[in-house]
């Protein structure tokens, strides 16, 4: 019988889709990386996905979010994306949490998430803050979770020059360089991250978004996307147990 997941049934057999149903992914961040990673893991059939984020739709969004359309401008993105996930397959279980996620908050968030939803599976970073994702980095690895963390995506052209590595053999990625100082100053033995091996370009003008704190990165339609599918596409694989 055809159904919405056959032609993935094809390529990792019945029991990898029952596994991925089975299977409870975390998602902080539903941006330009995330919205794309969340929709990509609800058309693999991942059956729990649970997103984190605070932020509506912008204008500014429409050039490369998944949740972004001039009809979702002012929405909370966690709520667009879940509509979009009951597109793809209404049995997919969705929770959000509208909240920032801060080193302060992150044991409530995590706490708050409902029981059905554990055990966590996966967690996905894919969060701007330097703070927040090290708080991240410290929980699931105190808790043996598996986490992948996004670094910079903005201010570049050209998605094939991302790679999925340990933090500690990263090179050129300025958030890198941050993170990889941090995460040794709390004795993380690794981190598994997305990162780009392209010099960040500088951006042409102040788009004057952030008016009083540090201007908004250049983006493009087709970067933050490719990060977000190179991510399902890492949880997928190790969820499966694939090379």
């Amino acid at each position: 019988m055809i159904h919405e997941f056959s032609r993935t049934e094809l390529l990792i057999g019945e029991e990898g889709l029952r596994r991925l149903r089975a299977s409870s992914i975390l998602i902080f961040g539903v941006g330009g990386v995330g919205s794309h990673c969340i929709e990509a893991l609800a058309r693999c059939g991942a059956g729990r996905l649970i997103l984190v984020d605070n932020d509506d739709v912008a204008v500014s969004n429409i050039n490369r979010q998944a949740v972004a359309y001039q009809d979702t401008v002012g929405r909370p993105k966690t709520e667009v994306m879940k509509e979009i996930i009951a597109h793809i397959s209404p049995k997919i279980q969705v929770h959000t949490i509208r909240s920032f996620v801060l080193p302060d908050n992150l044991e409530a968030l995590m706490d708050a998430i409902p029981e059905e939803f554990l055990p966590l599976d996966y967690v996905v970073d894919a969060i701007d803050t330097v703070s927040a994702k090290l708080a991240i980095a410290e929980y699931c690895h105190a808790r043996s979770i598996p986490l992948i963390s996004s670094m910079g995506t903005g201010n570049k052209l050209h998605p094939e020059l991302f790679e999925i590595a340990d933090l500690y053999s990263t090179s050129v990625c300025p958030l890198c360089r941050v993170m990889r100082k941090e995460c040794k100053a709390r004795n993380l033995p690794g981190l598994k991250v997305l990162y780009s091996r392209e010099t960040p370009r500088k951006p042409l003008a102040d788009s004057g978004e952030l008016k009083g704190s540090r201007p908004a990165p250049g983006s493009i339609s087709f970067v933050p996307p490719v990060a977000g599918l190179m991510i399902a596409g890492e949880v997928v694989r190790s969820l499966l147990n694939l090379s």
